[in-house]
Formats: structure tokens, sequence, C-alpha cells
């Protein structure tokens, strides 16, 4: 009697499989491009902050706003406002504190919500925190 050979199992993807992985994939690219803005907008934020802590050492408080709302406009800053910017006596110095949430739409009524904070001393031991 001849005996049958079975076929040796077959490896790889199949077509659903491969069509589930790029579904997840560009689900993922997605969210990057609608996140990109977002956090482009936080270093423009963060490095304003830095900078006019920098710059303005010995400023007092509407000085450092006036400061401020400069920068938000040439870095065209929306997702936070100068009055929103927490600006405290610390010691010799201020304390700049910058605390928001970013949104953007993902997919119809769903969105990803960012919280960013950062914290900028100003004149005496200034540095970023």
């Amino acid at each position: 009697m001849k005996s049958i050979e079975l076929p040796a199992k077959q490896r790889g993807a199949t077509m659903l499989g491969m069509l589930v992985i790029g579904a997840i994939l560009a689900l993922g690219l997605y969210s990057v491009i609608r996140l990109w803005p977002l956090y482009f907008e936080y270093y423009s934020v963060a490095r304003s902050l830095e900078s006019v802590a920098k710059e303005e050492p010995g400023a007092d408080i509407p000085q450092l706003r006036k400061a401020l709302d400069r920068r938000w406009e040439i870095e065209d800053i929306k997702s936070i406002e100068v009055k929103d910017i927490e600006i405290k006596k610390t010691g010799s110095g201020y304390t700049m504190h910058a605390a928001y949430e970013g949104r953007t739409s993902f997919v119809a009524n769903i969105f990803w919500v960012i919280e960013f904070d950062k914290t900028v001393n100003v004149g005496s031991g200034a540095g970023g925190v």
C-alpha cells in the first residue's frame, strides 16, 4: 500500500491577519499625527517660560506677563492664555507655573486629552523645574 504524505504546515500571516496588523499600525500613526501639534505647542510654552525666566531675571509680575504675552504672540500659542499662568513670589524671585489640558479629536466623538504641567523659577536660584 502506498502511504499518503500530508503537506507540511503552512506558515505566515493570513490576509485577515495582515489587515488587522495594518489597521492597528494606521490607528497608531493617526494618533501620532493628531497628538503632534499638542506636544509641539507644549514645547513652545515651555521654551517661552524658560526664555522669559532667563532674559528677565529681575522682572516683577506685570513685566513677566508682558514678556510672556510677546512670546505667546510670536509662538502662536492658543491652548493657554498668559493670564492662566500662575506666578508666585518665592524668596527673592518668582515661580511661573503653567498647567493646562490639550484636547484634540481622534475619531467621531472620541478625543485625546493630555495634561501638561511646567514650572520655571525666575530670579534668584532660577532654573527650570
